[in-house]
């Protein structure tokens, strides 16, 4: 079946689109309406964590939608339940709240720190949040994101949001004041580049907010269930924050993310938060899926290894063609290039003939990894080999 610019039209623009459609995925790879195969090194932007279409998710769907969609977000439902024990069962928080997107999930992190400020902090509502981090597309995560342009784009913005330097403890201690409530950060600054926060910075963090009576928030939406080798990327400093959100790898592909809180921050009342699909029984159920393959017994081992051989394979690349470097955590990584052809890479890899390749630029120079979390060796060394291909180009 061919389509046509017609075929399109109907569809707002927000975005340049390449002329293909996706019709199938599997695992690493999909194929388009021409039949060509693509291996998949974006994944939905972090978003398929078990691949496409994994078994798990479909079987989920499948037996879920026979029985219960959704009985209105006013009634408990079992897969609700059920995935809000399997978080706190594996983190340091007590409540869960699901909502759909990322956004809105720190939409809802923001209303929850704003509402314990003014209960416990008369009225304290300023989020210190970093340059380069990426919150989401609403009006208030939109001005929570240290994006460039951002500050001007829907002006005016959302007030409350200072921004520090990430990685730079002495620029959090500068901007707070009386009005402040918390700190809010992604633990790997994913849109920003693909740069991981120094053990040691979320330490000091969580030692500067505990000593200045504020909260720490994190945006775990890209780096969360089992993105860098453990469940939750807070885990490998070692700190307990007081509030994190979950987004894209819980649903494994289908609309799906968390609001998680420690007990004592919980504040919100009858008719504070809510959402028309929020913890529906048909997304729980996968995100139920998706959790138990992450702790199955060596699952996150493997991913911790693999994260590894990406490394280094990226590495090989940057000592061949003098790149330079690489940087990441487990399946998050970054190619970082000695000049700024990303854009070009990308356009020429989802070119290439029999196979394309999926792959994504933040910046100008540099490239981005998101594989599926079960994506093999194998399919690392031929992503590498064709990238290698269009390095020397």
């Amino acid at each position: 079946m061919q389509y046509h610019a017609a075929n399109t039209d109907s569809l707002m623009y927000i975005t340049n689109r390449p002329d293909l459609v996706f019709e199938r995925g599997e695992g690493s790879w999909l194929y388009d309406h021409n039949g060509k195969a693509y291996l998949d090194f974006i994944q939905g932007w972090a978003v398929n964590c078990l691949g496409h279409c994994p078994p798990e998710i479909a079987a989920a769907l499948s037996a879920q939608a026979t029985t219960l969609i959704n009985p209105s977000p006013a009634f408990y439902n079992a897969p609700m339940v059920e995935l809000a024990g399997l978080l706190t069962g594996h983190s340091c928080f007590d409540r869960v709240f699901f909502a759909n997107t990322g956004a809105e999930a720190n939409e809802g992190a923001i209303k929850l720190a704003r509402k314990w400020g003014r209960i416990n902090k008369k009225g304290a509502h300023q989020i210190i949040t970093f340059d380069h981090s990426f919150h989401g597309r609403t009006l208030a995560t939109m001005s929570a994101s240290g994006k460039a342009g951002w500050d001007t784009l829907y002006a005016p913005q959302v007030p409350g949001f200072p921004k520090a330097i990430y990685n730079d403890i002495a620029s959090v201690e500068a901007l707070i004041g009386p009005d402040t409530v918390a700190v809010m950060l992604e633990p790997v600054q994913g849109e920003g580049g693909v740069i991981p926060a120094a053990p040691e910075f979320l330490k000091a963090l969580r030692e500067l907010t505990r000593a200045n009576g504020m909260l720490l928030i994190v945006d775990e939406v890209q780096s969360g269930m089992g993105r860098t080798g453990k469940l939750f990327a807070y885990q490998h400093a070692g700190i307990e924050p007081d509030i994190m959100t979950l987004g894209k790898g819980i649903g494994g592909g289908v609309p799906l993310s968390a609001l998680l809180a420690r007990e004592e921050v919980c504040c919100f009342e009858a008719g504070d938060q809510g959402g028309t699909y929020n913890g529906n029984p048909l997304m729980t159920a996968v995100g139920v899926a998706v959790i138990k393959r992450l702790l199955a017994p060596g699952f996150l081992d493997q991913v911790e290894a693999t994260g590894k051989y990406l490394s280094a394979s990226l590495i090989k690349l940057v000592e061949k063609h003098q790149l330079k470097g690489e940087r990441g955590s487990g399946m998050l990584r970054a190619l970082i290039l000695d000049d700024e052809r990303a854009p070009q890479i990308v356009a020429k890899a989802l070119a290439l003939s029999p196979n394309g390749l999926l792959l994504n630029a933040p910046r100008a120079n540099l490239l981005r990894f998101m594989p599926s979390l079960t994506v093999t060796n194998d399919e690392i060394d031929q992503m590498c080999s064709l990238l290698d291909g269009l390095l020397a180009r």
